[in-house]
This record gives structure tokens, C-alpha cells and sequence, in this order.
């Protein structure tokens, strides 16, 4: 079977423009009813495509945090170029640790961190994640049992750099989030089998910003955008985005 590949999106409305942010092995589809939901409600969403994310995991393993942070500053710098001044970032899981680093290196109206980690539970949670995504792949892509048990066996021996450089992508931002002024709006999952939940608070405590709320969602894991609560999250967003000085 073919698997389509997910792309970048532009849902145009308002002037007021949102940049969304997707996770580590997810893709655009991770925020897509998000960027939809807001589009409704008159803002603007752009979502960049990470290098080597909706591709075969066999190319994720080459691409790190560098190119994804490159297509994460070309994906504001397109907001920028199309004429949208004011411009809030929301990410998902390392989305949301590239929303937090953009919020302290470019000007943004706001920053919602979604299920952000501020350090990894272990190197080994991570691998045995890209372990699970390329099985998945795989098997989406119709190959019998076999066949992805040989390509898994290939799969494992390749060397892993891009685990060490999102620890320490990760570790830099935790240091810069005191350098975060622009409202936010933290949002946490209870049963986010991912992260450390305690970033939450982390990131709540840590940033300067005079208007800042932290929510958790009892009902919800870690793909936040995706799960039971997600109505209500988006309607969260709205609010939030809503009530802020553009």
C-alpha cells in the first residue's frame, strides 16, 4: 500500500496568524483540526513538514533537530513574507519546545506549549518511540510480517545522533525559558505517557510573562490534539488567543 505522504498547510482567514507546530516522528495531521478549528474563528494557520517526518523512518534517523529547527524558522519567515504581522506559535510535544525557543528568539503575539518536554524521561523511551513509529510505518505501508521483521533488524543498527541532540536541544531551551515574555498558555494531558509531566510546571514557573495560564486535561494522553478532550482544548486556544491585545 501507498502511503500518502502528509504535507505543510496554509488555512488562510484573518490577519491575526497562528503557526503550528508538530512533534517528534508526528506530522501535520497532529494539528491539522486545530489549524481547521481556528480558521473557523478567523486566524490564519501555517504548519511546516519537518525534514524527514512523513517519510520512511529510514530517513528521519538522518535529519535532527537543526533541519527541523531551520523548516520551523522558514515556516514563521513564510507567515512574515505573506504579509501577517502578528503571529502566535502552538506546538505540540517538541513542537512545543521549538514554540518556546521561537518565543524567545523572534517576535510572537503568544506561545502555547502542548505537552512539552523539559527533559526526556530516557534516551532508551525515546529509541524504543522511533522503534514503534517504524514498525507502524511499515506496516501501514502493507508489508507482511517478515519483511518488517528483516527491515527492523537493518533499522536497528543504524547509529542514532538525532536522540543526543534532542536531549540537548531540549536541555538549551529549559535554560532560555526565562527569557519568554509574550503571553502563555501552558497545556498539559494527565496520562501523557511521553514526558515528564512535571515540564508543565516547569515551564509555567520559568517563564516572565505577566499573562500566563497553565490547564491539564484529566481525560487526555499525549497526542493532546487528537484525543477526548479535544473540543474543549480547541475552544481553550480560541479563548485564549482571543482575549489577548493584537
Amino acid at each position: 500500500m501507498k502511503i500518502i505522504p502528509p504535507k505543510p498547510f496554509t488555512f488562510e482567514a484573518g490577519e491575526r496568524a497562528v503557526l503550528l507546530l508538530h512533534g517528534f516522528t508526528g506530522n501535520t495531521a497532529d494539528v491539522r483540526m486545530l489549524g481547521r478549528f481556528l480558521q473557523s474563528k478567523g486566524y490564519t494557520c501555517h504548519a511546516p513538514l519537518y525534514k524527514g517526518h512523513g517519510v520512511p523512518p529510514e530517513e528521519l534517523v538522518h535529519t535532527g533537530p537543526d533541519n527541523w529547527w531551520q523548516d520551523v524558522l522558514e515556516g514563521y519567515q513564510f507567515l512574515k513574507t505573506n504579509g501577517y504581522e502578528k503571529i502566535a506559535v502552538c506546538g505540540l510535544s517538541l513542537g512545543g519546545v521549538f514554540s518556546l525557543k521561537l518565543a524567545y528568539t523572534m517576535p510572537v503575539v503568544a506561545v502555547i506549549p502542548m505537552c512539552a518536554p523539559m527533559h526526556i524521561k530516557s534516551e532508551e523511551t525515546m529509541y524504543k518511540g522511533i522503534l514503534a513509529y517504524a514498525r507502524e510505518y511499515k506496516r501501514k505501508e502493507g508489508k507482511t510480517k517478515d519483511q518488517i521483521e528483516a527491515e527492523m533488524e537493518q533499522f536497528q543498527k543504524t547509529p542514532m545522533k538525532t536522540l543526543k541532540d534532542l536531549q540537548q536541544l531540549i536541555a538549551d531551551v529549559r535554560q532560555n525559558v526565562d527569557q519568554i515574555y509574550a503571553p502563555t498558555f501552558v497545556v498539559q494531558a494527565r496520562h501523557d505517557n511521553m514526558v515528564n509531566t512535571e515540564s508543565a510546571e516547569i515551564i509555567f514557573n520559568e517563564v516572565q510573562a505577566v499573562h500566563k495560564k497553565l490547564k491539564w486535561y484529566e481525560q487526555s494522553g499525549h497526542v493532546i490534539t487528537l484525543d477526548k478532550e479535544r473540543n474543549e482544548l480547541e475552544n481553550d486556544i480560541y479563548q485564549f488567543l482571543h482575549h489577548l491585545h493584537w
